[in-house]
C-alpha cells in the first residue's frame, strides 16, 4: 500500500505523461507558481509597489515557499521509487546532489537560512536574489527546456572551445589596441585590462562609443576586430542551432505509428516494438 502511494506521488511529481490528468494539473500549477514568483521578484524592485503591497508580496512568498518545500520533501521521499536511487539513505543523497534537486533546494534555501544563521541584513537581501532559481525549475516540467538542456550538454565541448577562442581573441585584441592607442589616449587605454572593455564592446559589435581608437592604426585594427567578432559570436548560435536540428530529427526518427490505433508511439519506450 505504501509503495503504491509513493509510486503514485512520484508519478505526479515527474513530468506529466500522456493521459495522466493529475500529473498534468500539478505541472501547470507549479509552472504558473514559478512564473508568478519571478514576476513578484521583478515587481518588488519598484519602490511604490513594494511599499504599497509589501504584505501581499510577503504572504505570497510564504505560500510559495511552503509549496516548494512540500514538493522538495516529497521528491526526496519518493525518489527511491526510481531504481537509480533505490537505497533509502545513499540513494536519497545521490538524488539530492542531482542538478535539478540542487535547484529545488536553492529555490527555498534563502527563506530558511536567515532563521538558522544570524546574517548581516545586506547579505540577507542579496540572498533574496536566489529566488530566481525557481525559474530554472521550469526545466523539470517543460519539454522545450529539456530539449535546450540536452542540446547544451551534447554540444558542450564545441561551446567551450568557442568560448576559449573568443577569450584568446579578446586578449590579443585588447593587447594590440593598448600598444597602438596608449600613447595617444593614455587615460582611456591605460592598461590591457582597461582596454578589454573596448575589446568586449567591439567583438560583440555593441559599440557604445564611450571608448574608441583615434589613430589610423587603431581604427584599422578596430575594423578588423569588429569583423572577426561578427563571425566568432555567430559560432555559438550556429552550434546550438545545429544541435536543435539534430535533437528534433532524432525525436522524429524515434516515433512510429501504431497500426492498431494510428497514434504516434515512441520507439525507444514501446516494449511491443520489434524493430520491423
Amino acid at each position: 500500500m505504501n509503495s503504491r502511494i509513493k509510486g503514485r506521488i512520484y508519478g505526479i511529481l515527474e513530468t506529466a505523461p500522456d493521459g495522466d490528468r493529475a500529473s498534468r494539473v500539478f505541472d501547470v500549477f507549479i509552472m504558473t507558481l514559478i512564473s508568478l514568483n519571478v514576476l513578484a521578484v521583478i515587481l518588488e524592485t519598484v519602490d511604490n509597489l513594494s511599499s504599497q503591497y509589501g504584505d501581499i508580496f510577503n504572504t505570497f512568498e510564504i505560500f510559495s515557499v511552503s509549496v516548494f518545500t512540500v514538493e522538495y520533501l516529497l521528491r526526496l521521499w519518493t525518489c527511491t521509487t526510481d531504481n537509480r536511487y533505490r537505497s533509502p539513505f545513499s540513494g536519497r543523497l545521490r538524488y539530492a546532489a542531482t542538478p535539478m534537486a540542487v535547484i529545488d533546494l536553492l529555490a527555498i534555501l534563502p527563506f530558511y537560512l536567515p532563521m538558522v544563521i544570524p546574517l548581516d541584513l545586506r547579505f540577507i537581501r542579496a540572498l533574496r536574489l536566489f529566488r530566481l532559481f525557481r525559474l530554472f525549475k521550469m526545466a523539470r516540467y517543460s519539454s522545450s527546456m529539456k530539449l535546450l538542456v540536452n542540446v547544451i550538454r551534447k554540444r558542450k565541448e564545441e561551446l567551450i572551445i568557442t568560448v576559449f577562442v573568443v577569450f584568446i581573441l579578446l586578449i590579443i585584441a585588447s593587447t594590440l589596441m593598448y600598444y597602438v592607442e596608449n600613447e595617444s589616449q593614455p587615460e582611456t587605454f591605460s592598461s590591457i585590462p582597461a582596454s578589454m572593455w573596448w575589446g568586449i564592446v567591439t567583438l560583440t559589435t555593441v559599440g557604445y562609443g564611450d571608448v574608441y581608437p583615434i589613430t589610423a592604426a587603431g581604427r584599422l585594427l578596430g575594423a578588423v576586430i569588429a569583423i572577426l567578432g561578427i563571425g566568432m559570436f555567430a559560432l555559438p548560435a550556429a552550434i546550438l542551432g545545429s544541435g536543435f536540428v539534430d535533437e528534433i530529427q532524432k525525436g522524429r526518427r524515434n516515433l512510429m505509428i501504431c497500426p492498431h490505433c494510428g497514434k504516434p508511439v515512441d520507439e525507444d519506450h514501446d516494449p511491443a516494438y520489434d524493430g520491423d
